[in-house]
């Protein structure tokens, strides 16, 4: 199968219910026939909601996170079985921020992606170093040790439900892009850390996309690289306009 192109968004801790609905159906009603798969990942709350509004679209619904256990007492928490349940597809792993803030270990994450896996879910697996790993020229260590961490250990045959996200941390929110050739440089080497693992054929199956301000001025510039898949987008998901546009780019 030829890899899948894709414009994925990621609405974060964004948009009360009712806010988050509208998005959708304004979404919902503008991407008719994209030229790439189109992923929204909402907050918990949306996803039964907007899963149900965008059944038959063709936009498809990723949730932002899931636990790392089957079932049981851990208040709070949603489990894959639970994401699956309301119609989404997709669920989006080891974002930076789950990792900065909640301290998702690289055994969590692998965890997290097995339970999905096993309940039907396909997976945009985050990866991306910070601002003094890029500056020590750590950048290829740091994103190696991420994938071995927690999914080069997945079977051959799980690994055509993962869609890999390269976010460079230092330029989330921050108003920084990587160069074109600095996303391209690495985007090229997790492919090829893709091929070591799983051969040829299955590298060039897999969908790398490029996470970390990628909005609708740069996006076409991102996209034309020959290893960028698509982008993973924060801020200029939450804008109807934007977001088309980026969809548009791809």
């Amino acid at each position: 199968m030829a890899r899948i192109k894709m414009v994925a968004g990621n609405w974060k801790m964004n948009k009360n219910l009712q806010e988050g609905v509208a998005l959708a159906t304004e979404l919902k009603e503008a991407v008719k026939n994209p030229k790439c798969a189109v992923v929204i990942g909402t907050p918990f709350i949306h996803l039964a909601t907007v899963s149900e509004l965008l059944k038959g679209s063709a936009i498809k619904v990723a949730a932002e996170n899931c636990a790392d256990h089957e079932k049981g007492a851990y208040t709070g928490e949603i489990s894959a079985e639970m994401v699956k349940s309301t119609g989404a597809e997709y669920v989006i792993l080891g974002h930076s921020e789950r990792r900065q803030y909640y301290a998702e270990s690289y055994a969590m994450l692998e965890a997290k992606v097995r339970l999905a896996l096993a309940n039907g879910l396909k997976v945009i697996f985050c990866i991306g170093e910070i601002k003094e790993e890029r500056e020590a020229g750590q950048q290829n260590e740091v994103v190696k040790a991420q994938l071995e961490g927690s999914v080069f250990g997945l079977s051959a045959e799980e690994w055509k439900n993962i869609v890999l996200a390269y976010e460079p941390v230092w330029a989330i929110g921050t108003g920084l892009t990587a160069t074109p050739e600095q996303a391209q440089e690495i985007h090229a080497y997790i492919r090829s850390l893709v091929a070591e693992k799983y051969g040829k054929e299955a590298a060039e199956d897999t969908t790398i996309l490029y996470g970390g301000s990628c909005n609708e001025k740069n996006a076409a510039e991102l996209f034309a690289c020959p290893d960028i898949d698509g982008g993973l987008i924060g801020g200029a998901a939450l804008v109807a306009e934007k977001f088309l546009a980026i969809i548009a780019a791809r």
